[in-house]
């Protein structure tokens, strides 16, 4: 049977597929034409604006980093050009190892170079331009130029390297600039002038550098930039200039700096010297120091370890951070607090037969068989122990706290450097928060007796002897220490000084203060000074120090000879002058130095020399950081002056033992000497 089409019903049903695609291509059509219309009539201006964003890059210009200065204008930190040769890893087409080693074929690259970068690698991010070789020189700036073509990702730039020309001299004090890691990255961003650091790599890590930042980053600056669909600047459109950061014009002589430098040689130690009247500090040094060069770079593994290995550890900010008992360079203010509070009169006297009976305990003099007759001048003048035993016990500690506590024992100074400690100034009261179990919160008599000669549980900085020697010299006028005197602005060269006025006044009474300051000028002219201040050609005020690092154990005698130099006592010295209108106030510790006047004296006398007179000592070869100190007759003598305080706590009512978290840092001991 044969089978017809219908052929009229087959031509209806391809008309309606045809319709079909004509109605599906035409709401197409008309799709994208309202697509269109939407975005070149209706979105013009938006995407006009987002074109011309693209054409146009704005790029940071970083500003010069304001200068460091010392009061007599001496540069401590400058800026420098120089080119560095860069890699940005997410633009490279070959592999880094590659790249870097075809590199080597044309400029120097150091194994220390390949580290460096490595290790800037895994703290930046991969589109950021990282330095693999700094401080190129002319030819290396040609010979990469010739070959440019061949090292897409890489570029050479002109970049401001910061300087501290004087080197290891002050560098404590000022500090040094490094690569901003990515812990710093993410605070910056919280800054609320997070903008202003656009652009920048570098920012102060320690010391002034760090404290003063912001002050000495300025104002970052913008350019306009026409920049092709390749990403290469086509020409600069507009230009917001940077604004440098401020200067710093500090308090500190360099000159002065460096004698005290050199006096200290290769020991170990920190000295600070103010200007009682200002609160200027006039030298910081912290013994051994380190090269802040090293570290603008990023430093090299190599130099790192030496640095941070180093048994006489030069990285430590000894002023700021040490923490050391102050020996009986505590007792002018011992002798203050006895005639403010009425313990004492300056006629007053006692008996002093070499040691002082407390329950079942002896404490000894260092002077075996005692001084004698002793009044406040004479206990002050020939450093007698058993007067400030006897002292002690009679004020109690909460008093002898509270006396000494505005004078800035155990309070921080506030001076403007980052981490300053505060010290541990004891108490009562102190005692109950520093420990958990109930009978070490309990306060033991026999503990008070040592407070009185500086030892014990008092753990002071450098700084803070030195803040209240210049408080005693300015005759209770307390002025807060700093390094910064003046901040310069960069554009106007208005000058801003840091602390205009003093912070507050203890109220003392000027004839307590005049006979303290007596007894203490007679340290110099008659007493353990005296040889060291012989024919000075001014008058100071000064008391020596010795702070015990270890216990010596019961009837033995103190020999350096027979300890290892680490366990040998801290020598101390703390003087102003001239004494009857300070221009000057110190204080000052040589590690394991031994007596007083042997290490410390010394050291402060070329200081005086120097910012007195103007003398300059004479060049001698360092003194060896492990040189024995030199005998004493009075450190003979002290037979057993030396126990531990341990012994007398549990004569008088049980022990006392510290927990790790209530000690001093540095050295802690419970008897002193001169």
């Amino acid at each position: 049977m044969t089978e017809f089409k219908n052929t009229e019903q087959e031509l209806h049903h391809f008309r309606m597929r045809l319709s079909v695609a004509g109605i599906f291509v035409f709401i197409c059509f008309g799709l994208l034409l309202a697509r269109f219309l939407w975005l070149q009539a209706y979105k013009h201006h938006d995407y006009a604006a987002l074109a011309e964003d693209n054409r146009i890059s704005i790029v940071p210009v970083v500003p010069n980093r304001g200068l460091i200065l010392d009061r007599n204008g001496v540069v401590l930190a400058r800026n420098y050009s120089a080119y560095t040769l860069e890699i940005t890893p997410s633009k490279l087409t070959v592999d880094l190892d590659t790249t870097i080693e075809e590199l080597a074929k044309l400029v120097d690259i150091q194994p220390k170079d390949r580290k460096r970068f490595r290790r800037q690698m895994e703290e930046a991010k991969s589109f950021e331009g990282l330095p693999i070789r700094t401080r190129l020189t002319d030819e290396e700036v040609a010979r990469f130029t010739a070959h440019r073509y061949r090292f897409p990702g890489v570029e050479i730039q002109a970049r401001l390297f910061r300087q501290y020309p004087l080197g290891a001299t002050a560098s404590h004090v000022i500090g040094f600039i490094g690569r901003v890691n990515q812990k710093e990255a993410a605070a910056i961003e919280e800054w609320d002038d997070a903008a202003n650091y656009a652009g920048t790599n570098y920012i102060g890590k320690e010391g002034l550098e760090k404290s003063y930042e912001k002050q000495l980053h300025g104002t970052t600056g913008y350019e306009e930039v026409e920049v092709s669909a390749g990403g290469r600047a086509v020409r600069t459109l507009a230009r917001t200039p940077a604004t440098p950061g401020n200067n710093l014009i500090l308090s500190v002589d360099i000159e002065l700096q460096k004698v005290i430098e050199q006096a200290f040689g290769d020991r170990r130690g920190a000295l600070i010297a103010i200007e009682p009247a200002t609160g200027d500090v006039l030298a910081y040094i912290s013994m051994p120091t380190f090269d802040p060069n090293l570290f603008v770079e990023g430093i090299d593994q190599q130099s790192w370890e030496e640095l941070n290995t180093s048994p006489n550890k030069p990285m430590v900010n000894r002023p700021l951070s040490g923490s050391y008992p102050p020996g009986s360079t505590y007792k002018p203010f011992m002798a203050l607090a006895a005639l403010e509070l009425g313990k004492r009169t300056p006629s007053q006297t006692i008996r002093d037969p070499g040691y002082f009976n407390f329950g079942n305990h002896r404490f000894r003099d260092d002077k075996e068989g005692g001084h004698g007759t002793v009044d406040l001048y004479k206990s002050v003048v020939q450093s007698c122990d058993t007067y400030y035993y006897l002292l002690a016990n009679d004020l109690g500690v909460d008093a002898m706290h509270d006396f000494m506590k505005p004078f800035g024992f155990g309070q921080k100074t506030g001076i403007d450097l980052e981490h300053e400690r505060a010290g541990l100034l004891p108490s009562t009261e102190w005692k109950r928060n520093a420990y958990r179990r109930p009978e070490q919160k309990k306060w033991y008599a026999g503990e008070t007796i040592s407070l009185g000669i500086g030892q014990g549980y008092n753990a002071f900085t450098p700084l803070q002897l030195a803040h209240a020697v210049s408080t005693l010299a300015n005759n209770g006028v307390v002025m807060k220490p700093h390094l910064v005197k003046m901040v310069e602005d960069a554009v106007s060269k208005n000058r801003t000084v840091t602390v205009p006025k003093e912070s507050y006044r203890i109220p003392l009474k000027q004839e307590n203060i005049d006979i303290v300051k007596n007894a203490m000028v007679g340290v110099t002219k008659e007493g353990t000074s005296a040889r060291v201040f012989a024919n000075s050609g001014y008058v100071s005020a000064g008391k020596t120090g010795t702070a015990q690092v270890i216990a010596i154990k019961k009837n033995e005698k103190y020999d350096a000879k027979r300890l290892a130099e680490q366990h040998r006592d801290h020598s101390l010295y703390v003087a102003f002058a001239p004494a009857d209108q300070p221009r000057i106030a110190l204080a000052l510790i040589v590690e394991n130095g031994g007596f007083g006047a042997t290490a410390a004296a010394p050291i402060a006398r070329q200081a005086l020399d120097y910012y007195l007179l103007g003398k300059r000592p004479v060049v001698k070869e360092p003194v060896p950081a492990t040189a024995p100190a030199k005998a004493d007759p009075a450190l003979e003598a002290r037979a057993g002056a030396a126990k531990n305080i341990k012994q007398v706590v549990q004569v008088v009512g049980g022990t006392a033992a510290k927990p790790a978290a209530a000690k001093p840092a540095a050295a802690h001991a419970n008897h002193g000497h001169d």
